[in-house]
């Protein structure tokens, strides 16, 4: 859970990787993140192994357990970079999401997963402004994929409660096409 513009500390919540390949495949997942992880699951080792069904379902080859994705949390003295993105009435909060997450390229169990563990957290807020990381997230947190995927898609949401509007310049995004063995991940933080 994020904070602040200037944030010097925070955790990067519930990061979800999920695997689509084209056809039942091994594939190891590596995670390169500048802070420290503090949960994982299934337990992240020196990697992730698993073999992942075109549907997603993941059997992870350390306890040959079903999953139905990758999670990891983590802290990290990261400053991200809210200078554009937008402001939205609490209230208003639950649209905003299905709209933005829908038009990025999360599919409805992808972004009901993702609504119903951040809108508890952002709706009683008079307002959030909330921004899309880009290639700052890329950078703390590197996927390392093998077989490396056809298309892969990274949401990480930072959102910050404020008290009354801002101004800011509106984030432009990118609709995300997905084409064979798909790779997508969503997680935010709470900036303070």
């Amino acid at each position: 859970l994020l904070t602040s513009c200037a944030n010097n500390g925070g955790a990067d919540a519930k990061p979800v990787i999920y695997l689509y390949p084209r056809e039942e495949q091994e594939v190891a997942v590596k995670l390169d993140y500048e802070g420290d992880l503090t949960v994982t699951y299934p337990e992240y080792k020196d990697g992730w192994k698993v073999i992942a069904s075109p549907e997603g379902t993941l059997i992870n080859k350390e306890d040959e357990r079903e999953y139905s994705y990758l999670f990891w949390e983590g802290t990290s003295n990261n400053n991200w970079d809210m200078s554009k993105g937008f402001v939205i009435k609490g209230e208003d909060t639950l649209d905003f999401l299905q709209e933005k997450l829908e038009y990025l390229g999360l599919t409805p169990k992808e972004y009901n997963e993702f609504i119903v563990y951040w809108l508890p957290l952002m709706q009683d807020n008079k307002y959030n402004l909330i921004t899309f990381a880009g290639e700052e997230y890329e950078e703390l947190a590197e996927l390392k994929i093998t077989p490396e995927p056809d298309s892969i898609l990274r949401v990480m949401m930072l959102f910050k409660a404020l008290d009354k509007p801002i101004e800011i310049e509106e984030q432009e995004l990118k609709q995300f096409e997905r084409k064979g063995f798909t790779v997508i991940e969503w997680g935010g933080r709470e900036v303070k």
